[in-house]
């Protein structure tokens, strides 16, 4: 039996991957030989210092880069440029707003050979799994900003991705929203088994969300570091074992 048949779906390797920019003409090394497996239907938190390359690591992974060395395999394939096997979803929604809620989760999927009815039949059952079927008919000018961001979690899970990867998309909502949203992806990921990467600044959100967590060093010659979050789900944030897991990984970055 080959390697890719003996991986499960959304299985993702990185294999000496490498990845540098130009700034005035010289060249800047953002990633340098990274190498890391993604379980299926694992959740990674990808967290590290403004500049360590998060960011274009996710891109990388979407297809949106390309590497300057090493390789991407999802379930043991080499893949280059973007797929319908990944979803991204940024900080932003970037919903149309011209649609409706419903066609802003459907928009896309008779283009994969989904009929209308089909498409309509599945969009509302992404819409339901965020918990905005009341609001279907709603067009994005008036949704909340927590709202627009579960219309774009909605409407990246339509098509049914075998990875989704997020770029802070709490970020630039208030706490109490945050914290609502967190524990709607715990769920919306439990119920759904798909394999995530999330990038975030933010060390609770990674404690609270994520299987395992990479942290990417501030210096160029650093070596990335990966903590096993052996904690229960749901996740107490008060839970001694939870603050303790927060306090150690401040103590990473210096900050306890």
């Amino acid at each position: 039996m080959s390697d890719a048949q003996n991986l499960g779906r959304g299985e993702v390797t990185i294999r000496h991957l490498s990845k540098s920019y130009r700034l005035n003409g010289a060249p800047l090394p953002v990633l340098r030989n990274i190498n890391l497996h993604i379980r299926s239907g694992e959740t990674l938190a990808i967290v590290g210092a403004s500049g360590s390359g998060k960011t274009t690591l996710l891109r990388v992974l979407a297809g949106l880069e390309d590497p300057d060395d090493g390789e991407v395999l999802i379930d043991g394939k080499l893949t280059r440029g973007v797929g319908t096997d990944r979803a991204v979803i940024f900080q932003e929604p970037r919903l149309l707003p011209w649609l409706t809620v419903l066609d802003n989760v459907g928009f896309g999927l008779e283009t994969r050979g989904l009929s209308r009815a089909e498409a309509r039949d599945r969009a509302r059952r992404y819409v339901q799994l965020v918990g905005l079927q009341p609001f279907e008919g709603a067009y994005p000018r008036q949704l909340s900003g927590g709202m627009a961001q579960r219309v774009g979690i909605a409407r990246a899970l339509a098509v049914q991705p075998e990875i989704l990867l997020l770029d802070e998309p709490l970020g630039a909502l208030d706490a109490m929203t945050k914290i609502s949203m967190q524990q709607e992806l715990a769920r919306i990921w439990r119920d759904e088994d798909v394999t995530t990467v999330l990038v975030t600044h933010d060390l609770e959100e990674a404690i609270y969300l994520a299987d395992r967590i990479l942290i990417l060093p501030r210096e160029k010659g650093g070596e990335p570091r990966l903590i096993e979050i052996d904690l229960p789900r749901p996740r107490d944030r008060s839970a001694r074992a939870f603050v303790r897991q927060r306090e150690e990984l401040l103590g990473v970055f210096g900050l306890h």
